[in-house]
């Protein structure tokens, strides 16, 4: 340990080197030291803890905090390594630039870690800055250029274009298998694939995933839960409308297989470096209101987390769609946000004919004014337009106007228009408080035959359907 120096008191650069557990993990922390990837920085200078969210590529930040005295850390992240590259990167930033932490109020994940945790008397037990072969400073240095490989390089290209040809010839078969399985399902009749329904979408899920059609595999291994939801009379006009979706999907490919938004409806998704990177992204500055959150356990084992946003504004798109993705294994995660949270953010959509998915590049907590924007007259005839540009889609955002929701003489829950100019049957059974409150305005999704209202503007505020 450094002569005179107490490395429990802060942190400094000294201290990041030394708890790094290697070097490769100061070199991806660098990488994360942009302030642009940190949408919250804050500490609480009495309590001597730092915190932040770091955006990774899903819609969740990864939640970091560390304890100068004792140099404890947490983070969300999965990483197998302790610390972590967030963790180091939040510790780097802070011992670099103290000043650009905001004071700030604990936050409940922050608090329930204290809870949780032991102190210790532990501190970082090497001395300098290399010791053990590690160093701050060759993380920040850029990588030297290797001579290049005239040969090896065309060996690379010319193996990267045989596996682009072969997954652009696997994909083409996978349609060619989905269509000709959607012909047998037809021919011999959609009421006994009704009846064995999970088993023959199994089977051409498997098939689509030999095919790398991993997407379009997913949905389709998700159609049987979501057919036995409705009630019996719905699932034959669902069916086909599913199944429609599926060849238009599958044409539209073969039609323009590099469409962006083509691809990642059957095959997988860009990452969020490139969709940050896409000169032709679409962006968006704006207020922004958490309008709800869809949470749920799919076939293949992952948890899929969508985040919907209403842009309060009135300029851009009226909504946007964090979508984020883990392991069931990992049990329940914390989420970054919660239903009618505010705040200033800029975001970057995915390319498509109708942007929807984003990407959060920054956000900050922000007031803006307690109100909705106004809903338009005819909110499917907007629904219809966004089909007829991605028809493939299973669910659109609407933003609803004045309304109620009522039960119908069966009992099933209806949103009706306050005008009487339009009625939709609800996929979910209302709370008591909600059931016949005046809804102002409405934020809800649409799959064609359901209605689900992520929540609703009324007199007195904010209101969910669970209420």
């Amino acid at each position: 340990m450094c002569p005179g120096y107490d490395f429990r008191m802060t942190i400094n650069l000294e201290t990041v080197t030394a708890i790094a557990p290697d070097q490769a993990s100061l070199n991806a922390a660098n990488k994360l030291l942009n302030p642009g990837k940190w949408p919250l920085r804050a500490l609480d200078d009495g309590a001597g803890l730092v915190w932040g969210e770091c955006q990774g590529s899903g819609a969740n930040p990864y939640r970091v905090v560390f304890d100068r005295g004792d140099h404890g850390y947490k983070c969300s992240c999965p990483s197998r390594k302790f610390p972590c590259k967030h963790v180091l990167a939040l510790m780097w930033m802070y011992a670099d630039a103290p000043a650009e932490f905001a004071p700030g109020g604990t936050p409940d994940w922050v608090g329930d870690w204290l809870g949780r945790r032991k102190k210790t008397n532990s501190a970082a037990i090497a001395s300098a800055p290399g010791a053990g072969g590690k160093s701050l400073a060759a993380a920040a240095a850029p990588e030297a250029e290797k001579p290049k490989d005239p040969k090896a390089e065309a060996r690379a290209a010319a193996a990267a274009g045989k596996r682009a040809a072969e997954t652009e010839a696997a994909l083409l078969a996978a349609m060619d298998d989905l269509e000709t399985w959607i012909d047998d399902q037809l021919r011999t009749g959609l009421a006994g694939l009704l009846a064995d329904l999970a088993p023959r979408c199994r089977a051409i899920a498997a098939r689509l995933v030999d095919g790398k059609a991993t997407a379009l595999a997913g949905r389709i291994d998700e159609l049987p839960p979501a057919l036995m939801a409705l009630s019996g009379e719905e699932r034959l006009d669902a069916l086909v409308a599913h199944l429609g979706k599926l060849v238009l999907l599958a044409r539209a490919f073969r039609a323009d297989p590099a469409a962006p938004a083509i691809r990642r409806a059957i095959a997988t998704s860009e990452s969020r470096e490139d969709v940050l990177g896409n000169p032709d992204a679409l962006r968006a500055k704006g207020f922004w209101e958490v309008a709800g959150e869809r949470i749920a356990t799919r076939r293949d084992g992952l948890v899929s987390q969508a985040t919907w946003l209403l842009n309060l504004g009135v300029e851009g798109p009226r909504f946007a769609l964090l979508l984020d993705f883990f392991p069931a294994s990992v049990g329940k995660r914390s989420s970054a946000f919660a239903p009618g949270d505010r705040f200033e953010a800029e975001l970057v959509f995915y390319p498509g004919p109708a942007p929807l998915r984003a990407v959060l590049v920054e956000r900050s907590p922000a007031e803006a004014d307690d109100t909705w924007p106004a809903a338009e007259a005819d909110p499917l005839a907007g629904i219809a337009a966004r089909e007829t540009l991605a028809p493939w889609e299973i669910v659109s955002p609407l933003l609803l106007p004045a309304g109620r929701v009522t039960l119908s003489g069966a009992g099933k829950p209806w949103w009706r228009a306050a005008d009487g100019s339009l009625a939709l049957p609800l996929d979910q059974s209302p709370g008591e408080v909600f059931l016949g409150l005046q809804l102002n305005r409405s934020a809800a999704l649409w799959d064609g035959a359901r209605l689900s209202i992520l929540s609703a503007r009324t007199d007195w505020g904010r209101v969910a359907p669970d209420a």
